[in-house]
């Protein structure tokens, strides 16, 4: 089987994407893409082929969490067929970006979702370009929530978190979801989400339950860090209770795993966790998993058994739901 890279390269025009698209010399349309050379992973050779057949230099745009993958045939002659297998990125170009086609395309267009299905009608390009809208349109609702929740220091008075947001992190259509208590000092200063000791252990965790760290998103109940690391107080979490349930409902994962008593008792109302801990409840069509939270783990050296254990049943659970690689 042939193997290929590609980017699909749009950019947004009153908050809708436009994409776009090599004019072939055959008559159809394509996007820029290529064979994978020896020694690049996929990305590099989807940006390579970006690079020479649009003039683009995509690097600092390409979306690290989103590919979609699509297998086709092509036709290799003397009435022969062969499968190829086409990774396709996407990356968000400037609205002043100059395109400048190599010599195998006659032009380029750039076109909506709409126009864009109805020109192309046939072929590869109706499994990828579904799969990119959908995910672009989650990732322009997740970019407003997050402009609208870090401003949220501003429009609240008194105000005792920290004023830096952190958001979440993680692929926008992920599988599995995983919901913290609130950013720590590292995650403060660092704007990323668990990238402390408890961070670490999670991410530990998480392969040991079968997944990997950036296949799956996370986040907490609350997005800025409570000074010396207390728990946030039932009107900070209240005020950022509906970013919470609006991330929920842009990511829509299939599990949903809540570390420690605080995202437990947020989202199932459960008051302690202790009981509870390595079990599955289901709410409102979601699957929640139940465990420790990596902090206690790393404070309290007795409960280390206790979270690898939780993580053990997640991993069966994991299983079970068909979500490994999710």
């Amino acid at each position: 089987m042939q193997h290929d890279a590609g980017v699909l390269v749009y950019k947004m025009n009153n908050s809708a994407p436009v994409f776009l698209f090599l004019k072939r010399r055959e008559g159809w349309l394509d996007i820029t893409k290529g064979h994978i050379e020896g020694g690049e992973d996929k990305a590099k050779a989807a940006l390579r082929e970006a690079l020479e057949e649009s003039g683009l230099d995509l690097a600092d745009s390409i979306d690290r969490y989103f590919k979609c993958s699509t297998v086709y045939d092509i036709d290799i002659g003397g009435g022969k067929k062969e499968k190829k297998e086409l990774t396709v990125f996407i990356a968000e170009a400037s609205s002043t970006a100059k395109v400048t086609v190599s010599n195998e395309h006659t032009g380029y267009a750039w076109m909506n979702y709409r126009d864009a299905l109805d020109a192309i009608k046939s072929g590869w390009q109706l499994s990828i370009l579904p799969c990119a809208y959908e995910y672009i349109m989650r990732k322009s609702r997740m970019s407003e929530l997050n402009a609208e929740y870090s401003s949220l220091p501003d429009r609240m008075s008194p105000w005792n978190l920290s004023r830096v947001f952190v958001p979440g992190e993680g692929p926008l259509n992920a599988k599995v979801m995983f919901v913290g208590q609130a950013p720590g000092a590292q995650e403060d200063a660092e704007r990323r989400p668990f990238i402390g000791r408890s961070g670490q252990l999670l991410s530990a965790l998480i392969s040991s339950s079968g997944l990997k760290r950036e296949d799956t998103y996370i986040t907490s109940v609350v997005q800025f860090f409570p000074p010396k690391n207390r728990i946030p107080t039932d009107n900070e979490i209240a005020a950022c209770r509906g970013f919470l349930y609006r991330q929920i409902d842009i990511i829509r994962p299939r599990l949903v795993v809540l570390l420690g008593a605080v995202a437990a008792k947020e989202i199932l109302g459960i008051k302690s966790i202790s009981s509870v801990h390595g079990t599955m409840l289901e709410k409102d069509g979601v699957s929640y998993f139940l465990s420790l939270h990596p902090a206690a783990a790393v404070r309290i050296k007795s409960n280390m058994p206790k979270i690898e254990e939780d993580f053990k049943k997640l991993g069966k659970q994991i299983s079970s739901m068909g979500l490994q690689g999710a």
